[in-house]
């Protein structure tokens, strides 16, 4: 003990960064659970972060004639800080914190109420170095004041040269490394978490100036890639024409739940009846990034894709866009309003619905939220429908009115009145959770409708149904597993990214749609069914009753889905045979993956709506 004692004393420099680096080595095997699988990838993981760390602890003497103590405590403690905060937001979000999200944390859902479920005993682990460094930094004899320090010059340099050895090896492993930077699992990965977090924030620094030397010229690049996709009638163009229009956005809400039982009784009774009368769309996957919820509404309302980083309502949301608001504005007279028990700010939605053109936000402010009819985030969804209908009776039509229902919100509490079914018996308590407030939200979905008809504004309505995001993350997926009885493998974990989609038409007859598609396709097959072209619209958004087979459903992260094949984790599936196959099988769908999330990027970036004042009619 006492030789470690005088180790750490005489060598407090390299001890902090070996401290340091063994920590983030065994939590990036350990803790955030990704796959190495190559001796490439252990030989990143291994010197990643150490280059990194031996500047970062360098800070407290580069500069200066000796170590000063408190600073190097300050750094460390920082850096201990940050492997954290990156630990416990990759357990729900299975991502990397980005700058965005650290300046929209008010924003993030799942990190503030529900911190300790994402809790650990064995975190405290990565804590007892802290404590084992600044004993050795503070306990020195009167006579040992100094901390040695090393030769500056080698020692800059060696870490420099371990940075610039860890982006030539990750170069070679993947060409396309820095035009994917969207792949944040995949930068991680070849870069190291905190080199990550440097190239993060370059990347952020720069996204204003993109917007500065943007032009025309980019505008036209964009403009004609988009619109030669064309567009398709069937039958169904224009069968809701003329009709008002209410969106219904389910939070957390999976497909999984669609038909399901739990001891017997079904977990969506109302939305089992439902799809029996309308368009159920059963392969369609939630496309959205760190935004969540507002992602969901983004892709939507412009047929965009988010951002790879934070969310465009917050980052963005003075863009131009060419708004679902807007066509149905320009094309029939809508005018279109949100209904959300939530703060008005939040997620910045205030502001970025007035440039949507959104008439009104009836937020919490408008709503009677009593501590007896609101839990976790907000007004309980029953009451909610309930007290929205006085405004909803009094819009003018033709209307668009959005919903976005607050209830089944992790860490999903509910008090046991409003429990229509004993939670679930897994061994993860998450999920029993969950189907306990997936249920409510089906029985307050069934209140609105019964609600709707009494008003008498049912049969001049089609109404789109639509899971926002997962509610279970990676982390409580061995209890969905459970609960369905399936293997834990990357296929399923992708099915269970399937979110319900419902497009209900009073007096149209029920179909199954089994087309692969994603979020983003809601909102051409909408605009089909009300009789307005998608033709020459600057939007990546599909019409599902047509969408080819052969389509990738585009991921945020670079990931993708066809009718036959997956490509997940950098590896490639046969959907049909289950089997990894050569990642060249998916090669020219990726080629596809990065040619959309590009042309997106640079269109919200770029606020390249500017350069396109009459795309889709907008005037």
């Amino acid at each position: 003990m006492q030789k470690i004692k005088t180790f750490l004393s005489k060598h407090i420099i390299a001890s902090a960064v070996i401290f340091l680096w063994l920590k983030t080595v065994l939590a990036m095997l350990f803790g955030f659970g990704l796959s190495y699988m190559s001796w490439q990838d252990i030989l990143l993981l291994l010197i990643s972060p150490v280059g990194t760390l031996m500047l970062f602890i360098g800070f407290s003497f580069l500069f200066s004639k000796k170590v000063h103590p408190v600073g190097l405590m300050i750094i460390y403690t920082l850096i201990t800080g940050l492997l954290y905060a990156n630990l416990l937001y990759y357990r729900f979000y299975i991502d990397f914190v980005t700058v965005s999200v650290l300046l929209q944390l008010n924003n993030v859902g799942g990190l503030g109420p529900s911190t300790l479920e994402l809790l650990s005993p064995f975190d405290i682990l990565l804590f007892i170095d802290v404590f084992v460094i600044g004993f050795a930094v503070f306990s020195r004899k009167k006579r040992q004041k100094q901390i040695s320090i090393p030769d500056k010059k080698k020692y800059g340099i060696a870490g420099l040269g371990l940075i610039a050895l860890t982006i030539i090896l990750a170069m070679t492993q993947n060409q396309y490394l820095f035009k994917t930077d969207y792949d944040r699992e995949g930068l991680v990965k070849s870069l190291g978490l905190y080199n990550y977090q440097v190239v993060n924030m370059i990347f952020g620094a720069m996204a204003p100036i993109e917007k500065i030397l943007s032009n025309e010229v980019d505008a036209d690049t964009v403009n004609s890639y988009i619109k030669s996709k064309g567009d398709k009638q069937t039958d169904l163009f224009g069968i809701a024409e003329g009709k008002n229009v209410i969106l219904i956005s389910m939070e957390s809400t999976q497909n999984f739940v669609i038909n399901e039982e739990v001891n017997g009784k079904e977990l969506t009774p109302f939305l089992n009846d439902l799809i029996q009368d309308s368009f159920y769309f059963s392969n369609i996957y939630d496309q959205t990034a760190q935004g969540k919820t507002s992602d969901a509404e983004f892709m939507i309302d412009t047929g965009l894709y988010p951002l790879p980083s934070g969310s465009v309502f917050v980052r963005r949301p003075e863009n131009k866009f060419e708004s679902l608001p807007d066509i149905l504005q320009d094309h029939s007279g809508y005018k279109s309003y949100t209904f959300h028990g939530n703060d008005a700010e939040f997620w910045n939605r205030e502001k970025m619905y007035q440039n949507l053109g959104y008439e009104h936000y009836f937020a919490k402010e408008s709503y009677n939220v009593t501590e007896e009819n609101s839990i976790n985030y907000g007004i309980k969804d029953v009451a909610f429908f309930e007290q929205s209908m006085e405004d909803l009776i009094s819009l003018p039509e033709p209307y668009l009115a959005k919903f976005i229902t607050l209830t089944n919100h992790f860490p999903f509490l509910l008090e046991e009145k409003d429990q229509f079914i004993e939670p679930a018996e897994t061994e993860v308590d998450v999920v029993n959770r969950y189907v306990t407030t997936i249920r409510y939200q089906d029985r307050a979905l069934e209140r609105f409708f019964e609600l709707v008809k009494e008003k008498g504004l049912y049969e001049d309505t089609i109404f789109v149904i639509y899971g926002d995001h997962y509610g279970i993350s990676k982390k409580y997926e061995a209890g969905v597993h459970e609960l369905l009885g399936q293997e834990n493998t990357a296929l399923n974990h992708l099915d269970l990214q399937q979110i319900p989609l419902i497009i209900h038409v009073p007096g149209q007859q029920g179909d199954i749609i089994e087309t692969t598609g994603g979020e983003i396709d809601i909102r051409a097959t909408l605009l089909h069914l009300l009789g307005i072209s998608s033709e020459n619209r600057v939007s990546f958004s599909q019409n599902l009753f047509i969408r080819a087979e052969d389509t990738p459903v585009v991921f945020r992260n670079g990931d993708m889905i066809t009718e036959d094949y997956a490509y997940t984790a950098n590896v490639c599936y046969d959907r049909n045979s289950k089997e990894k196959v050569s990642n060249k099988d998916c090669s020219s769908y990726l080629k596809k993956v990065r040619q959309e999330l590009e042309h997106s990027d640079n269109i919200i970036f770029g606020d390249l709506f500017r350069y396109i004042p009459h795309a889709g009619g907008r005037e």
